[in-house]
C-alpha cells in the first residue's frame, strides 16, 4: 500500500512537472542594473520590469548603479556570480557597454540592455540584445514639430534655440542632439539658430540652473529644445521665475511622462515624444526570459516612439 502511495505521488509530481513544460511556464531569476533610481524616466523602466516579470512568475533583484560605472560593472559580476539566468542593463556609460558585454558572455549569461543603447549594439556576442526605441526617431520628431510651431507664431526668420542635451556619455543624449542639429539645417527650418547647448545630466535641477545662466546673458530664445523632459521642465521653471512669458517660447522635451504631460496641459511644455517606458522595460524581461530559455530573440527589438502635443496629450495620460 505505501508503495502504490509513493508510485502515485510520483506520478502526479511528473505529470505537473511536465505541465508546467508543456506550458512554457519559467521559474527565472533575473538581476537588473539600472542608471539612477532618481531619473523619473529610469524608475518607469523599473516598474515597467517589476510588473512583467510579477506577470511570468519571474524573480527579479534590481540594482540602483547611482550614475556609477565601477557600480554598475560590481553589480554584474555580483548577478553572475549569484547565478542568475540573465542580466539586464540600463548603461550608466554606453562606452563601457564592451567590459560589462564582455563579463557576460565569458560566463555564458545571456544580456539584454535595455533603453540606452550599447556602443556596438549591431555586432553585440550571442545572446546579447538591445531593446528600447530608436533614437533618430525621437530628436527628428521633436525638432521638426518645434519647427513647425515657430512658423505658426510667424517667426520663419532669425529665430534663436538653446538646447539642453542628456548626459554625454549617452548614445540618447549624442544621437537625440545630433537629430534636432539635422533638422535645423534643413530648408524648412534653417530659419532657426542655435545660441548654445550644454548638458544639464538629464536633471531638472541642472537644466533651470542653465536655463538662469542663458536668461543672465541674454534675451530669451524663441525655443528651448531639451533632450527630455526632466531637463524641459527645468527650463519652464527658469523661464517662468525670469518672468518670461511661455507663450512666447516652443519648449519641447521627449519621454512624455506624467510630470511632463501636466506641464503640457497647463500650457508650458509645447512637444514632447513619447517613450513607452512599460513597453521597453517589460520587453527587456520578454527577451531576457526568452534567451534564458534558449530562445532565438532579434538583435535589436525596437519600440517606437510617438509625437505628443497638445491636441494628443490626453491620450498619453497614465500610459507610463
Amino acid at each position: 500500500m505505501k508503495k502504490l502511495l509513493i508510485s502515485t505521488a510520483l506520478a502526479a509530481l511528473m505529470a505537473t512537472a511536465f505541465a508546467t513544460v508543456s506550458t512554457g511556464a519559467f521559474a527565472a531569476k533575473l538581476g537588473v542594473s539600472i542608471v539612477n533610481f532618481d531619473n523619473n524616466f529610469q524608475t518607469l523602466l523599473m516598474h515597467g520590469m517589476q510588473a512583467r516579470a510579477k506577470e511570468k512568475g519571474a524573480d527579479i533583484q534590481v540594482e540602483d548603479a547611482q550614475n556609477d560605472v565601477a557600480k554598475q560593472l560590481d553589480q554584474v559580476k555580483n548577478f553572475i556570480a549569484s547565478g542568475v539566468d540573465a542580466i539586464i542593463v540600463t548603461l550608466v556609460d554606453t562606452n563601457a557597454s564592451k567590459t560589462i558585454s564582455e563579463e557576460a558572455a565569458k560566463a555564458g549569461i545571456p544580456l539584454v540592455f535595455v533603453n540606452l543603447e550599447p556602443s556596438d549594439m549591431k555586432n553585440l556576442p550571442e545572446k546579447q540584445v538591445y531593446v528600447g526605441s530608436n533614437e533618430v526617431e525621437s530628436g527628428t520628431l521633436e525638432a521638426f514639430e518645434v519647427c513647425k510651431m515657430l512658423r505658426a507664431k510667424g517667426k520663419s526668420a532669425g529665430a534663436t534655440a538653446y538646447i539642453i542635451m542628456g548626459s554625454l556619455v549617452h548614445q540618447a543624449a549624442l544621437q537625440r542632439t545630433k537629430d534636432v542639429e539635422q533638422i535645423f539645417s534643413t530648408d524648412m527650418c534653417n530659419f532657426i539658430k542655435v545660441t548654445d547647448k550644454q548638458s544639464s545630466e538629464w536633471s531638472r535641477d541642472n537644466a533651470q540652473n542653465l536655463m538662469t545662466n542663458w536668461l543672465t546673458a541674454g534675451p530669451a530664445p524663441d525655443a528651448v529644445i531639451a533632450n527630455n523632459d526632466e531637463s524641459a521642465i527645468g527650463a519652464i521653471l527658469a523661464l517662468k521665475a525670469n518672468g518670461v512669458d511661455l507663450k512666447n517660447v516652443v519648449v519641447g522635451g521627449i519621454d512624455a511622462t506624467q510630470d511632463g504631460l501636466q506641464a503640457m496641459k497647463a500650457g508650458e511644455l509645447s512637444v514632447t515624444v513619447f517613450q513607452n517606458a512599460k513597453g521597453q522595460g517589460g520587453g527587456g524581461v520578454d527577451a531576457a526570459l526568452a534567451l534564458a530559455k534558449g530562445e532565438k530573440v532579434d538583435r535589436v527589438v525596437y519600440v517606437p516612439f510617438e509625437l505628443v502635443t497638445p491636441a494628443n496629450a490626453a491620450e498619453y495620460l497614465n500610459k507610463n
